[in-house]
């Protein structure tokens, strides 16, 4: 695959975004005809617009049908719920991919359109912000993120010469990215932290995260450095410590007011409700097992009984057809809290009601609390910040009674076996993957496990992180599959290790496939440990 920063695709990816922006003429000229601009037209009042570009195609979400500027909402189904969501069983339906089989080429999606929309966006808003410090700063900080989540996902990408024109694209090591994220995390801190600028312009209606605010970007940044901390703790423990300190001490996300929201719209839908809504989705039995037995109050806002009248999840790798249309209906749909309103979920008009989840302020508490018990300076002790992620979660979901609150935390009840064996006796045969309760435990080594299942619940629904991050720390926290499809060595019914290379990369750029493999450190299968993943 050629990432060349071409004027024709630049043109299609800012015609998705021309319509959100508040566009000048000369903007609209420039789309009624995309490929006559040239590079000596561009200029500052384009950052906004292709940053657009890069922050909705970063989070892998498409535009629909009927907004006439469609680049497939698709996507996020197959880059991220048939993968990333499947794998940590947020949600199921039934895919090879629960069965940890790649089939149909589904590892292709993301990582297409991540190249040729949101990496060009991004190159283009790059080019337009020469100049602008402020601007550049907060460029940089997205490129971490939507990078971050395609290296952690696949190990070895192109990265340095993404989008430099070249036939050939060398592929980077998790190693040296991860070098570079750092990098980028601290310049844009050294920005951002001594500007007098407090809003970028050209940002305010472009940016649909934070309208171009130089201190919540900041927070942002700092806050993506620490989660990056955590996720080398293994591999580089007094890098990740220094980064760690440095992160929380620059500042991050204390609140929910701070939390990363990508603002919806009926040009850029939550895709959330088109896939789950139509494409069949349900609970399964790992959430389940956990919100059920920990009479979580977020289990009413985020699911709904199937049509027996209670909670039932679908266990993760049935056998195709196990489950027939009629059967599925005993499992617990997804809530509107959780897609949005419709009117008609599946269906046009997309959920523009229901803003997406990027990165919220209670992973943050979590990660400081795993950082304590690491013997960080995490600015409190691990049993306090992990309380006040908890809090944080429920906050975010609408739950504020303190005492249903406080009455979870100190819980004592456990995680309870699937529903689903009372209509197939003996189907999930595996015992409960979680045998500790929400209460504070003594030991250390339980304590991380706690901390791993209230990270999983309250990363919800973005599941790219969980992915990662369940990986890093080993935590059993879900059910293994049913069944496996994918015999490679490391897989079986484990949590895959990663996403294998896309097919078409084998024919049109082997040589750096070849080389990003020698990287990888192991075979191009779903077992191979990533650099970072060291247990």
């Amino acid at each position: 695959m050629k990432y060349s920063f071409k004027i024709k695709t630049l043109g299609v990816a800012l015609m998705a975004v021309s319509i959100l922006s508040s566009c000048t003429g000369d903007f609209d000229e420039i789309n009624t005809d995309p490929n006559s601009l040239t590079e000596d037209q561009i200029d500052a009042s384009m950052t906004g617009p292709a940053f657009a570009t890069a922050l909705y195609a970063g989070i892998h979400n498409g535009a629909g049908e009927a907004t006439k500027y469609a680049d497939d909402q698709g996507t996020w189904g197959i880059a991220t719920g048939i993968l990333s969501s499947s794998f940590i069983h947020y949600l199921s339906s039934g895919y090879g991919t629960e069965r940890n089989d790649f089939v149909n080429g589904y590892e292709s999606r993301g990582w297409t359109r991540f190249y040729t929309i949101a990496v060009p966006g991004l190159n283009y808003a790059f080019k337009a912000a020469e100049g602008n410090a402020e601007a550049t700063a907060i460029l940089k900080i997205w490129k971490v993120f939507m990078y971050n989540q395609m290296v952690d996902a696949y190990g070895p990408i192109p990265y340095s010469e993404a989008g430099n024109g070249k036939e050939k694209i060398a592929y980077d090591s998790v190693e040296s990215i991860y070098e570079d994220f750092f990098k980028l995390l601290n310049e844009s801190n050294a920005v951002l932290s001594s500007t007098s600028v407090n809003t970028v312009l050209g940002f305010e209606s472009n940016d649909r995260v934070y309208q171009g605010s130089t201190d919540k970007w900041r927070i942002f940044g700092n806050s993506l450095r620490l989660r990056l901390a955590l996720r080398i703790s293994d591999v580089q423990p007094a890098k990740a410590k220094t980064e760690a300190e440095a992160a929380v001490a620059a500042g991050i996300m204390q609140n929910n007011q701070q939390s990363a929201y990508f603002a919806v719209s009926t040009i850029t839908p939550n895709n959330l409700n088109m896939v789950v809504g139509g494409w069949g989705y349900k609970m399964t039995s790992s959430m389940e097992s956990l919100l059920l037995g920990y009479s979580d109050p977020r289990l009413q806002k985020w699911f709904s009984p199937g049509n027996t009248g209670i909670y039932i999840g679908r266990p993760a790798g049935t056998l195709n057809n196990y489950f027939d249309e009629e059967k599925n209906k005993a499992f617990s749909p997804f809530n509107e809290n959780v897609l949005g309103l419709g009117p008609n979920p599946g269906s046009a008009p997309l959920s523009n009601t229901k803003n997406i989840e990027i990165f919220m302020a209670s992973e943050n508490f979590f990660t400081r609390a795993e950082g304590a018990l690491n013997g960080w300076n995490m600015g409190g002790s691990a049993q306090s910040l992990y309380e006040e992620g908890i809090r944080l979660s429920m906050a975010q979901w609408g739950i504020t009674d303190p005492a249903a609150i406080n009455n979870y935390i100190a819980g004592t009840s456990l995680p309870t076996a699937p529903n689903v064996n009372t209509l197939y006796p003996g189907l999930v045969t595996e015992s409960i993957p979680v045998k500790l309760p929400v209460a504070w435990s003594a030991s250390i080594a339980d304590q991380r496990t706690q901390i791993a299942v209230q990270k999983y619940l309250a990363i919800f629904p973005e599941s790219w992180e969980a992915f990662a991050d369940l990986r890093r720390s080993d935590a059993k926290v879900i059910y293994q599959p049913l069944n496996t499809d994918n015999t490679d060595a490391g897989v079986g019914k484990s949590l895959l290790k990663r996403i294998i290379y896309v097919t078409n990369e084998y024919s049109a750029n082997r040589d750096a496939v070849q080389d990003a493999i020698t990287k990888l450190g192991g075979p191009d299968t779903g077992g191979t440990k990533l650099w970072w993943d060291t247990k």
